[in-house]
Formats: C-alpha cells, sequence, structure tokens
C-alpha cells in the first residue's frame, strides 16, 4: 500500500474496537439506527439473497437489525476486531476489511455498516467487496461522511489554538458523498447509487459525547493524531466554545453524523445498460412538443 493511501493506524483501530468490544452494546445507537435504514434499503428490493457476508460487523447490530429482511439464509460475519465478534449463526471469520480471505464469487449480498471510514484503500476494498459478489449480486453500504462531528473538530481546533497556539488533527478524515459515486464506479460496481442522511444527537456537554465516542470504538486513529499528553485545560475550553456555539435553548449541545450510503451491483448482462449515442428510437423533441434546432443554428448575434 503506497503512503498516500495510508491515512489511519489499522493496529490502532483494531485495539480501539477490542477495547469497546465488552461494553459496546451501551453505546451502539448509532450504528443500531443505521443498521435499521441500511435494512430499510434492503426492503425495497423484492428478491432474496441467501447467503450474505456482514464486513466489519461489530458483533450483532446489523444481523439483528435484518429482522428477516432480505431473505437471508446464512450470513457470515467478519470484523477486524476479535472481540467484537459474537455470531448469532456460527459463521465469524477475523478479517481486515483492506485484506478480505475470500476468493471467487460466493456471496449473494454484502453489507457493511459503518466501518468503512476507517479503510485506509476504501477503492480497494471495494473492489475486494464486488470481487466476491456472485454476479448481479448487491453491495450496501453505510459509512461516516464529511460533515461528521464537524461541531466537536471546530471547537477542539479553536481550543488548542488558543491554549498551544497550534492545532494538530484530531477528528479523523471523511469522504465526502459527491466522490462516494465515483468510488463505486471504480471499484467496477453496476447501477451505482449513492446518497446520506444526516443523524443529529444532542447532549447534555461535550464530555458525554467524548465518552460515547469511546464506547463505540470510534476516537481518533490517525497517523497524523496528537501522540503527546493533551492538558487538560485544551478539552475544558473545548467544552465551554461547544456550549457557547452550538447549544440549544434546552442547554443540550449538538453533534452531527452523516452518514453516507453506497449502493451498487456486481455487473450482470441482465442489468439495464446505457444506450449508445444516437441510437434512441424517439426524439426528444417530439416528446416535448418542440421544434429541433441544429447546432449551427443555435448561434446568438456576433
Amino acid at each position: 500500500m503506497s503512503n498516500e493511501m495510508t491515512v489511519f493506524d489499522r493496529r490502532l483501530v483494531r485495539a480501539r474496537r477490542n477495547r469497546a468490544a465488552p461494553e459496546f452494546h451501551e453505546f451502539d445507537f448509532l450504528f443500531r439506527e443505521v443498521a435499521d435504514r441500511l435494512a430499510d434499503r434492503l426492503e425495497d428490493i423484492t428478491r432474496s439473497f441467501p447467503v450474505a457476508l456482514d464486513m466489519g460487523c461489530h458483533g450483532n447490530v446489523l444481523a439483528s437489525g435484518l429482522k428477516g429482511r432480505g431473505q437471508i439464509e446464512t450470513l457470515i460475519q467478519c470484523d477486524l476486531s476479535d472481540q467484537m465478534l459474537h455470531p448469532s449463526n456460527g459463521f465469524a471469520v477475523v478479517a481486515d476489511e483492506e485484506a478480505l480471505p475470500f476468493e471467487g464469487p460466493l456471496f449473494d449480498l454484502v453489507l457493511s455498516n459503518l466501518s468503512l471510514h476507517w479503510v485506509n484503500d476504501l477503492p480497494g476494498a471495494l473492489v475486494q467487496a464486488n470481487r466476491c459478489l456472485k454476479p448481479d449480486g448487491l453491495f450496501l453500504g453505510a459509512m461516516l461522511g464529511g460533515d461528521t462531528l464537524h461541531e466537536l473538530r471546530d471547537c477542539l481546533m479553536e481550543a488548542e489554538l488558543e491554549i498551544r497556539e497550534g492545532a494538530s488533527p484530531r477528528i479523523s478524515p471523511f469522504a465526502q458523498v459527491r466522490d462516494a459515486g465515483g468510488l463505486l464506479q471504480r471499484a467496477g460496481f453496476a447501477l451505482p447509487v449513492t446518497d446520506s442522511d444526516v443523524i443529529t444527537v444532542t447532549y447534555e456537554n461535550a464530555f458525554l459525547l467524548m465518552r460515547d465516542l469511546r464506547g463505540m470504538g470510534e476516537t481518533g486513529a490517525g497517523l497524523t493524531r496528537a501522540r503527546q499528553f493533551t492538558q487538560r485545560t485544551i478539552f475544558l475550553r473545548a467544552a465551554e466554545i461547544y456550549e457557547d456555539r452550538y447549544a440549544g435553548a434546552d442547554g443540550r449541545i449538538s453533534a452531527t453524523f452523516e452518514v453516507i450510503f453506497l449502493h451498487g451491483w456486481a455487473p450482470h448482462a441482465s442489468q439495464q445498460q446505457a444506450l449508445r449515442p444516437g441510437s434512441a428510437e424517439n426524439r426528444l423533441a417530439d416528446a416535448l412538443g418542440s421544434t429541433e434546432v441544429a447546432t449551427d443554428d443555435k448561434a446568438g448575434p456576433t
């Protein structure tokens, strides 16, 4: 992997998840909410997916949220963290999303719930997901997007600039929804669709937000993160700025989680194909009841 693609310390990502695993069920509200939204999207597709992969499973969150949707008969769960593997059906594999241990078309469906935003080579991970899908198999994923935790990022940066006269990255970089469709296309998926939801969570203060992030295993693991001990005064000042800037009428602060949804199919001959330019059988002008004008006739006055 090239240095340009290496943003996260994957060993630290694993350590964060292992640390969070024993009490993850107390902090998994965001994962459960997004799992339910993924399952709703799966319910809109009128076909069955007998064999599915839960990529980056975080325990049984997604398995529990499916509730029979997708008519999945066999669900294989994998996660970077062995402590996060608590399969309900006995099929579980310790696996890095960046190096899936599956060869050939095995799955009718690959799901990923809030795991891919920690991957260094996201296009490569999507390529691997595509390769282990059967033809006309579905990839359906969700990951955190660029607007996530922008409030906390801004407040920590401002507090650190005030106290240290310099700032280091404290919130991991996230993908932008405008780039997500291109990532699916680069990975070879057909009929790619992307969109995003914004989930707003309120807290009494910034310290409770940071407690939840730790409990989720979602604290920073970037290679450029601050390595030295952070003064408590920085966090205290950040909490003050947060309250001044983002508290509502009830005194509670807001935290934004942008969730990008990814939807793509493994290529198959039966899928809709774009028509060749000039091959249309009906004229747009006829459909609109207008007069077609040749390109050369559209020039304005000189």
